[in-house]
Order: structure tokens, then sequence, then C-alpha cells
């Protein structure tokens, strides 16, 4: 059992290994900066910071500029370590990849795992929120509303939350097309809702009283560290950029850069909203309360036109949070199915949209069901906690990347090393302090869940069963994984040399024929073919 659990997997394996399925059928890179930093922020603006914050508010009063700052301070000292690996290994098992690489296949699983809080379950969350603003945009415009029993979860009065269905299957219906199509609705979702958040920072500004600053922080620190707890929900999402590693141009360069811009950017709007949310009315008169902004522009305008647009904005927010999450979502359980760990219909690619179809509605259809008939605050401990185990995970891994492989390269490093990562990994476990003793035992019962998952399905079916403990595998290629030849072009067959080479290969790199035994090119979107004996992929 502890050499099940010790096996690594190389960088250089992972890398060779990502960009296909077994059988051979590619993703492809069709995503370049803007693309990757409008992703970034569709998944991280949405439901934490529209409907979150009147829950921050009701932990930290007007001290939630400080949690905020707070959670802020937590991710960029995680995003250096985010920004470093994904620029290292640009893959998309983003946190278990990185896991499975330094810290072994038993801490990458439950890592996996606990992604699935952070992706998964926080669809489901979203999900819930979109719902409220859906409502809250047909009162404005309409005049009406939805009727709570088709709109909310048995727990609130209703039967079944209606909405928070269907825009889980819609994000499922756009990303099955091809990761193109998801990105552009993205990028256009991203652009119209920072701009619906500057609109209601002009609005609640201009009706700024200094008055409702005091009693700053009325719960004291506890009330700052509880909702810094409830804020970090606002900030989940930055790190589903590193899992578009597979689909993104040159990704050591752009993986880092678009981590960095994208949390800059959210932190500073954040704050501001933040700012703006406690000057434009009391403390008191927003704790709790469902679709605050639009509350609190209603409240300053005097009139529900203000509000109806900035429903608008978080109808549309939220949407590109469930589309980019859910896509995150996908490509990390495409990720542990290659290797083995769940059942490989997750890895299945279609070759007509090189996207994995058939996993892409089945984690449509799971989470599908909570977003149904949980409410909101159920999810949102849960899911923090396991982010923030997660985010610890990566600060580990850094740590231990650099120490064992100090040649891999690095396009980004974490300035003022090892402090980023360390500070990181004790703001997290703070956070998770604040989160409380329910959900700890919440958490803690998920991952005895998720050991037994390991222990009864993935040790006996990963594809490093027989490795010894500790050992790091050679990257090879997805066709020939089984028996770790290269497919040549004309069909031949020749013996892998190096991971490494095939590792740049799969990355595009240019790759030297003489030192590799042959030659290295690309074929096609996601396919690397060789010719002679040296690495590659099988052809498509």
């Amino acid at each position: 059992m502890r050499a099940h659990l010790l096996r690594i997997k190389s960088p250089d394996a992972l890398i060779a290994e990502s960009g296909a399925d077994l059988a051979g059928h590619g993703l492809r890179r069709t995503m370049g900066l803007f693309q990757l930093v409008c992703f970034g922020v569709g998944a991280i603006v949405g439901t934490g910071i529209f409907v979150g914050l009147s829950d921050t508010v009701a932990e930290a009063g007007p001290a939630t500029v400080i949690a905020f700052v707070l959670a802020a301070v937590t991710c960029i000292l995680t995003a250096f370590s985010f920004a470093e690996l994904g620029g290292a290994i640009p893959v998309s098992g983003s946190s278990y990849s990185y896991a499975y690489a330094t810290l072994g296949e038993g801490a990458a699983f439950l890592t996996g795992w606990c992604l699935l809080l952070e992706y998964g379950v926080s669809v489901s969350a979203v999900a819930v929120g979109w719902g409220q603003y859906l409502n809250e945009l047909l009162r404005s415009v309409f005049g009406w509303q939805l009727p709570a029993a088709l709109s909310s979860s048995p727990s609130e009065g209703g039967i079944l939350n209606v909405p928070a269905v269907v825009v889980i299957m819609l994000a499922a219906l756009l990303l099955v097309r091809g990761v193109r199509e998801s990105a552009r609705a993205t990028a256009a979702m991203a652009v119209l809702k920072l701009g619906v958040l500057a609109l209601f920072c002009a609005i609640a500004f201009a009706a700024f009283e200094a008055g409702n600053l005091t009693p700053f922080a009325a719960h004291g620190l506890a009330g700052v560290t509880s909702g810094a707890s409830v804020a970090f929900f606002s900030y989940i999402g930055f790190d589903a950029i590193t899992t578009a590693g597979e689909e993104v141009k040159n990704p050591r360069r752009t993986i880092p850069l678009a981590i960095m811009v994208c949390i800059g950017v959210v932190t500073l709007l954040y704050c501001l909203v933040a700012l703006a949310a406690i000057g434009g009315l009391s403390a008191g008169e927003v704790a709790g309360k469902p679709a605050a902004l639009s509350l609190i522009v209603n409240q300053v305008t005097g009139s529900a036109w203000g509000g109806g647009i900035i429903a608008f904005g978080a109808v549309v927010a939220i949407a590109s949070v469930v589309l980019t999450v859910t896509y995150g979502q996908t490509r990390i359980l495409m990720s542990m199915s290659r290797d083995g760990l769940i059942p490989p219909v997750f890895a299945r690619i279609s070759p007509r949209t090189a996207t994995p179809v058939a996993g892409t509605w089945i984690v449509a259809v799971v989470f599908a069901v909570p977003a149904a008939l949980v409410p909101l605050d159920v999810v949102l401990d849960l899911t923090t906690i396991g982010t923030l185990t997660a985010m610890v995970v990566v600060n580990v891994s850094v740590l231990a990347l650099r120490r064992s492989r100090p040649d891999l390269p690095r396009p980004f490093r974490a300035p003022l090393f090892p402090l980023p990562p360390l500070l990181g990994i004790v703001c997290c476990g703070y956070l998770i302090y604040g989160t409380g003793s329910a959900a700890w035992l919440q958490f803690g019962i998920f991952l005895l869940v998720g050991a037994g998952l390991y222990v009864g399905y993935g040790r006996h079916r990963s594809r490093l069963r027989g490795v010894p403990e500790g050992a790091a595998t050679e990257g090879r290629a997805p066709a020939a994984r089984e028996t770790g030849d290269a497919v040549s072009s004309d069909g031949s067959v020749g013996r892998a040399a190096s991971g490494g080479a095939v590792a740049r290969a799969a990355l595009g790199e240019s790759v030297d024929p003489v030192a590799t035994g042959g030659s290295v090119g690309r074929e096609g979107p996601g396919s690397v073919v060789a010719s002679g004996v040296g690495d590659g992929r099988a052809g498509q």
C-alpha cells in the first residue's frame, strides 16, 4: 500500500502524455493570452461577489474590505506557486498533476478528490446563485418572477431549482461544441460583467457615506477571520487557468502571465466593490440579503432600472462561472482518467469537436442534482475548505519540485522563494480554521470516502502499477503508452527515447533530431509524429 501511495509521475511523463486520449484523439491549442485572462475572470467573478458579498458583510460588517484583502493575500501567495507550476508543467490536471509529480499517487488522488469540491460542487453553488439573480432580473424587467416551487430547493420551500439545472445544461451544451466557441463566449461575458461591476462602483460611490464604515470591526478579529473565509469563495476559480494547459498556445509563457494578470485585476475590483457597497448602504441593510448589489443600486437610485442592469450583469457573470468551472472539472477528470485512477470514459475525446463529450455530460448531470435540491449556504464552507486544501498541496508541491527537479524549465519563478509558498500554507491554514468545526467534520468524512475510492479502485487500475515506490516514470505518447513504443508517420514502431524530448514535442517545441535519434514534429492538432527512431505521439 505504501508503495502505491508514493508512486510519482515525472513532469516529463505528464507533459508527454498530455493533449490526447489513448486512441490518439487530441485537444487543440486555440487560446491566447487575452482569451485565457478572460477565462480566468470568467471563472472567478460571479456568485461570490454578486451573491456571497452579503454573507461576508454579515460576518465582518464594514471590515468586509479587510476580509477581502486577507482572502486576496492568500490567493496571491498561492498564485505565485500556481504560476510557477503552470509554466513548468502545463497540463490539464492542475493541482492534481502537480501533486502526482511531487507528492505521490495517493496525495494526487485525494487532491483530485478535493478539486471535486472546488469545481464540481461549486458549480452547483454558483448555479443556485444564478437562479436568485434571474428572478431579480425578471421582476425588474417584466414585473413577475418564477414561482418559488420552481426556483428554490425543497429546504427553502420549493420543489426544484429549475434555473440552476438549466444553466448547468446550457454550459455543457456549449462546452461540447468546442473550446474555441467556449473561449469566445467566455471572453464576451467577462468583458460585460467587468463593465457592470464598474457601473455598480460608480453608482454606489456617488452615494458614499463615511458613517456607514463605523463601527468598522464590530465583530472583532473573529468576525474578520470568518468573513475572510466566506470572502475566499469569491476568489475560487483563478487556478482554473491551469486546467487549460493543453489547449493554450505557448503555455509555458501564457499560463503564468494570465494567472498574475487575472488575480491582480480581480483583487482590485473586489476591494472597490466591497468598499462601494458598504459606503453606499449600511452593513445592517446589506447583510444576508439575496441579490445584494441590485438592492444597493435600487436604494441609491430610487428606481428599479439600475438594479435590473446589475441583475442582468449578474446573470451573465454567474453563467460564465458555470461555463468555465465546468470546463475545469472535465479537464481534471480527464487527466485522472488518463492515469487510470478513475473510469476511462472521462478521458475519451471526440475526434470531431476535440472535447471530452461524455465526461462533460456526466459532470453536468451529476452536479445538476445538488444544484436543484440543495441551498447555497450548505455547500459554501465545504467548497471553501476543499479549495484551500488543494492550495496547500500546490504550495507544498512547488517547494518539493524545486528540490527534486532544479533543472526543470521554469519561465516564471515565485519571487522571494521560499517565502510565498510557506506564507501561502499558513494563510490557507488560517482560513481553514475560520470555516468552523462543522465544515471540518464534513470535509473529514469527504476525505475518508475519497480514500476508500482510491483503495478500492484507483490503486489497482493506475497506469503506474508495478512502478517502484517513489520512482518517476519516463514520458511516453498516449497511443504508445502501453508498450513504450513511438508510432511513426509511416506506421512503423520505434522505441521511445527521452521523456523530456516527448514533453517538449507535446508543447510544440522543436526537438533536436540528432539528440533524440530521430525527428519529432507536429502533425495536426494535438499530435506528434516521429520518423525514424525517436519520441512521438501517434498520428491522428
